[in-house]
């Protein structure tokens, strides 16, 4: 049995946590946290580091301002230790213990379950032998496990926010949109559902379509007049411009 420590309560914590209940050959034994969570049981739960008991592996659960601080602030040494960042370096981790990355890509909320089946975690250590217990770790909850070099990490980060944050960000103004002409966003889920599951056997440059694609001017330019908030101008520009020189990026 593998025994895993968490060190942080928030929404990354809460969901490895849940997966981990459910997981063979893994236990977690205890969750650090600066207050007591109704998330865990308080019986697993410390806020004193000098009461942090001894386990196979450490994942600092915070956000990324805070690792290093938590990673210093730990008692003990030669331990295996990891973050679950995706733009943090491995190096961000004290030097007293072996250090390692645990990155699980995905968007968590803390009250949205998430099928950690299907959740990519990402690897990265020191010595083939922290990455080897990290494997089994990752593999008792996931079927998706990759090793992944600080720059790789660093380039799917970036992605992911593309992909991920940006996009969301373009469903708030759709939205937005749709609300100002009395329109139910709901009408537009099913486009939503379509696109996303177009990419699962198309390329995005296969999937693409639209008026920027089509080089149709009349309909961008009808766009651009319909919109009044510059804000959403600006990005209706930048995206038509990205998709028409996408072959020239």
């Amino acid at each position: 049995m593998i025994k895993v420590i968490l060190l942080g309560s928030g929404n990354v914590a809460t969901h490895l946590f849940q997966a981990f209940s459910k997981a063979n050959g893994v236990e977690v034994v205890q969750v650090f946290s600066r207050t007591i969570s109704k998330d865990f049981p308080e019986t697993l739960q410390t806020s004193d580091f000098s009461k942090i008991t001894k386990a196979d592996v450490y994942i600092i659960c915070v956000s990324d301002s805070a690792i290093s601080s938590v990673s210093s602030q730990l008692l003990f040494e030669n331990r295996l230790v990891v973050h679950t960042s995706g733009s943090s370096d491995l190096n961000l981790l004290d030097s007293k213990n072996n250090k390692g990355v645990f990155y699980p890509l995905q968007t968590f909320t803390k009250n949205k379950a998430v099928d950690f089946s299907e959740i990519p975690i990402c690897l990265e250590a020191e010595t083939i032998s922290d990455y080897t217990v990290l494997e089994k770790v990752a593999k008792s909850i996931s079927k998706k496990v990759y090793a992944i070099s600080g720059e790789q990490r660093k380039a799917l980060h970036v992605s992911a926010v593309f992909v991920c944050n940006f996009t969301n960000h373009l469903y708030q103004i759709g939205n937005e949109i749709c609300l100002k002409n009395t329109i139910p966003f709901e009408i537009l889920q099913p486009l939503i559902k379509e696109t996303a599951e177009k990419i699962q056997s198309l390329s995005p440059s296969e999937a693409q379509t639209g008026p920027a694609l089509r080089n149709d001017q009349k309909t961008i330019e009808k766009h651009i007049d319909f919109l009044t908030n510059e804000n959403q101008k600006e990005i209706y520009k930048i995206l038509t411009k990205s998709i028409q020189n996408g072959e020239k990026l």
